[in-house]
């Protein structure tokens, strides 16, 4: 697409704005040298969030970066719901001993509870088996062999930390860095420090899909929306089923010559009105306009797998285009072979209340195998190591019983004290399991990690000083770790 960007339309001299009048006049210019000197970081911030790129693209706001990066994207898979880490990663034998006894109070006090307020509490032992996986030694749950099978790849934070302990604010808090609606995502963040690698497709991508098997909580745009930063940098939300993308097909007896006119013409009446208005939304109407031009040639192409060979589908254990979490995984390393900054995956079952027995086995088997294909494939590519990929939920599920113990329909509740969660490549330490939970499983007792410090960690293996990355926005400087967070350097290779 043949894109007119040097020089804007003129806008007719007799319909100039008085705002644009001012702004020529020496008090307009003294008041912007003034706010230079004043707020520096304002006028600092908005230069780098602008559609004014170097070299036709946008290098991001951090520009050097703060650090020597590890990694070059991030592949976030969203374990939606709640996954139990008791039956997945975090063996606790005393647990088992004392299944159906009571909970003893030195372990739950002060704890935040869910559903299981002014209710017995009874210990409700693991209803999985453990082993010992790769040279390694790591305890992960026989639910997940395939994941076993990279354990030598992976490091499981044992010890992950949360403030939320419902649903719908506990992925606002893992997103965004605040139970507050309407802050920028971490994908969001990332895209605006960074900028893309990709130039056909957005740099911050999220894919959906299901098993079918547990209850599965909604989740909301806003979990990827950009908040204050300008709207370019919220992620697309690509489709399992039709188009990936809304309305990136064009329509019956439009061609992409006829297309291609129209959104000049669109354009240039936008950069007409961007003369006079100087609004970042409508420079990130013309910039987006632009993107979905060109990703009419390259979304189709992505998600076309027909190029991949045999061996590599069953790798991931697909067949086809179906939309599940095994194609998504793939699509996901299609895109991080396409410059995606940050890819996000959500499977939306793990929400076990109740049957958490009957229901463990099929959704582990739908994540599993793709889980490990994933580090697999990035590995054999040579790109693991400048991929970060984070594998977990919102939070995790309580040590003790939600329901009648003994019923095999026995469940879990939310649990924020202690959850587990899983990273490779980009700069993780390889074989390891960082931090550890008490004996029954409430409390993280060794190397706690808050959500803030996984998002200080991720920043830092992307080149970034979390306390750096700010925005200016109503007055204060805001950042995806609020004033927390630390890098966890005990995990960091």
């Amino acid at each position: 697409m043949h894109v007119r960007k040097n020089t804007p339309p003129s806008f007719p001299s007799d319909q100039l704005a008085r705002r644009a009048f001012l702004g020529r006049t020496s008090l307009g210019l003294g008041s912007l040298a003034l706010g230079g000197l004043l707020q520096p970081r304002l006028l600092a911030s908005a230069a780098a969030a602008s559609d004014k790129p170097i070299d036709g693209h946008y290098r991001g706001a951090i520009n050097p970066l703060h650090f020597a990066p590890k990694a070059e994207r991030v592949i976030f898979l969203c374990m939606s719901g709640g996954p139990s880490q008791l039956e997945l990663f975090d063996e606790k034998p005393k647990l088992n001993d004392m299944h159906g006894s009571p909970m003893p109070e030195s372990f739950t006090n002060g704890q935040q509870i869910a559903q299981l307020q002014k209710q017995k509490l009874v210990c409700f032992g693991s209803q999985a088996t453990f082993s010992k996986f790769g040279k390694s030694g790591q305890s992960i749950s026989n639910y997940l062999p395939h994941i076993g099978s990279i354990a030598d790849d992976i490091c499981i934070v044992r010890s992950m930390q949360t403030d939320q302990i419902n649903h719908d604010p506990a992925h606002t808090f893992m997103n965004t860095g605040t139970a507050i609606t309407g802050r920028p995502s971490m994908g969001a963040w990332i895209t605006y420090g960074l900028g893309s690698e990709c130039d056909d497709l957005p740099g911050f991508i999220v894919l959906t899909s299901r098993a079918g098997t547990g209850k599965p909580q909604p989740i909301a745009s806003r979990q990827w929306h950009s908040g204050f930063l300008p709207g370019k940098f919220q992620g697309v939300q690509f489709h399992s089923t039709g188009d990936p993308v809304n309305y990136v097909s064009n329509l019956p007896g439009v061609d992409r010559s006829r297309q291609e006119d129209t959104i000049e013409a669109v354009n240039d009446l936008n950069r007409m009105r961007d003369t006079v208005d100087h609004d970042p939304e409508i420079a990130t109407r013309i910039t987006q306009y632009e993107l979905a031009f060109r990703m009419q040639m390259s979304v189709p192409a992505l998600v076309d797998i027909s190029d991949e060979p045999k061996h590599l589908l069953e790798m991931y254990g697909i067949g086809r285009a179906d939309g599940s979490f095994a194609y998504n995984c793939l699509l996901a390393r299609r895109l991080a072979e396409r410059g995606v900054r940050f890819i996000h995956l959500y499977q939306r079952d793990w929400d076990f209340h109740t049957d958490i027995k009957q229901q463990m086995g099929g959704l582990c088997t739908s994540v599993d195998q793709a889980s490990a294909a994933l580090i697999t494939d990035l590995k054999q590519r040579g790109m693991l190591d400048s991929t970060l990929v984070i594998w977990g939920g919102e939070f995790g599920r309580t040590p003790m019983a939600q329901g009648d113990v003994q019923s095999p329909n026995a469940g879990r509740d939310h649990h924020i004290r202690t959850f587990s969660m899983w990273m490779a490549g980009g700069g993780i330490k390889p074989g390891i399991s960082f931090g550890q939970s008490d004996d029954l499983g409430c409390v993280a007792v060794e190397n706690a990690v808050h959500v803030h410090d996984l998002h200080a960690t991720m920043l830092y293996l992307l080149g970034i000083d979390h306390e750096r990355l700010t925005y200016r926005h109503q007055g204060r400087d805001f950042r995806l770790t609020d004033v927390a967070g630390h890098v966890v350097q005990g995990i960091v290779a």
